[in-house]
């Protein structure tokens, strides 16, 4: 039978505005947050780990990529993978909690055809390895991030260190690209409000294409807010098309013909509008992409529940992502993020418990590395291990496996 996941979190979330976060932040301008005790009721209820999981939710993708014969239409089905990835931060103001050292999530969809398993590698620097497989053995998903958070006055902003991988298996292909910057905006006045931009590269290692794509800056007048583009050329350097949309909606694919006589009649069309705005505040989005006629759709969003903005604005796959489902607890390892009691008393509501159970679990890790540390006793990972990155040659962790196979006996007890 197919369990039916959840389709709500079992309390609403607590009003983050009788918190004030400026007296925190202050002490901390320029450093890394990685450092700082944040208070509970700037967190959404779940680990970095459960978010990083969230890249899986448009597996369908990678699905259709398998099936493709083409491989610049892989690649475009591999961008729009990328690009989907990251939509599930729009408005997520909420601070997934930092894995404790040795944590780890698995998740297995057999409707969709993959599962996935991630691990806390390391404290300082905070790093997630995750791996994640096909079912019926045409893909394997994999990567390590290391997110560097700084404070800037009026946001943070977070630079997701590290590489992401996607092996074609069926074609011999393998894929890798970085993340964007993601920052949060007006976190001390006003409503945080999220951006994402710098340039993301995709590159095939087995056929020189690549993909080149461009987020955004929102920009003076929030005219380029959410908004993405870039394209797929092969290792000859020649435009095979152009892809555009926003990262919160949808992408598209185009002849770069097409794309180039659209834009100098845009040009031309346009009047200049001038506009004086000195405020920090979220642009509103101009509803919203234009489609060029002759584009293919790549992708579109999933709408969100309409009880999710009470949910820590959770897509329905994020609000299934710490679900105890019946019989789990019988298989998942000591260390699963789901066992973790603090991030369990807060999707419940109770914020005091979940606090005290945070502190209770960050004082037990020190003490633990102080005890390794008398005994000269190094931390050993569990699943992965450090290496370099097969296809770049850039440092990373590896899937040493084993983790599905449930032996959990020697494992460490973080909890």
């Amino acid at each position: 039978t197919l369990m039916l996941e959840r389709t709500a979190l079992p309390a609403p979330m607590f009003p983050r505005n009788s918190v004030s976060i400026w007296g925190i932040l202050k002490k901390c301008i320029g450093l890394e947050l990685s450092k700082i005790t944040m208070p509970i009721a700037f967190n959404e209820p779940l680990s970095f780990l459960q978010r990083i999981s969230e890249y899986m939710e448009h597996t369908y993708l990678l699905n259709k990529a398998c099936t493709l014969p083409d491989s610049i239409q892989r690649m475009q089905a591999v961008a729009a993978f990328a690009v989907s990835a990251v939509a599930s931060q729009w408005d997520r103001t909420g601070k997934p909690f930092n894995p404790l050292l040795g944590e780890t999530y698995e998740l297995t969809r057999e409707d969709q055809g993959y599962r996935l398993v991630s691990e806390q590698v390391s404290h300082h620097p905070p790093v997630s390895a995750f791996h994640a497989e096909s079912l019926a053995g045409d893909f394997v998903f994999h990567g390590s991030i290391y997110p560097k958070l700084k404070f800037w006055g009026k946001s943070v902003e977070a630079e997701p260190k590290g590489t992401i991988t996607m092996e074609l298996l069926k074609f011999n292909e393998a894929y890798t690209w970085s993340n964007p910057f993601c920052c949060v905006h007006n976190i001390i006045l006003g409503s945080l409000w999220i951006e994402q931009y710098g340039t993301v590269e995709i590159i095939n290692h087995s056929t020189g294409d690549k993909c080149v794509l461009n987020f955004k800056p929102c920009g003076m007048f929030g005219k380029e807010l959410h908004r993405v583009e870039g394209y797929i050329q092969d290792k000859s350097k020649r435009k095979h098309c152009v892809i555009y949309g926003k990262w919160t909606e949808c992408m598209w694919s185009v002849d770069p013909q097409t794309f180039e006589n659209h834009r100098k009649n845009e040009k031309k069309g346009e009047s200049r509008k001038k506009e004086n705005d000195d405020s920090d505040d979220m642009p509103e989005s101009q509803d919203t992409v234009s489609v060029i006629p002759g584009s293919t759709l790549l992708w579109r969003i999933a709408s969100r529940p309409t009880h999710s903005t009470t949910m820590y604005n959770f897509t329905s796959f994020a609000m299934s992502l710490n679900e105890m489902e019946p019989g789990m607890e019988a298989t998942l390892p000591p260390t699963d993020g789901r066992l973790r009691p603090d991030i369990r008393a807060m999707e419940n509501g109770l914020m005091d418990e979940a606090s005290r159970e945070k502190e209770r679990l960050e004082q037990k890790q020190r003490e633990s590395r102080k005890e390794r540390a008398k005994s000269q006793e190094e931390w050993s990972t569990r699943w992965f291990q450090q290496g370099n990155n097969p296809f770049t040659g850039s440092p990373d962790w590896l899937y040493t496996g084993g983790y599905f196979n449930r032996n959990y006996a020697t494992l460490p007890n973080i909890y």
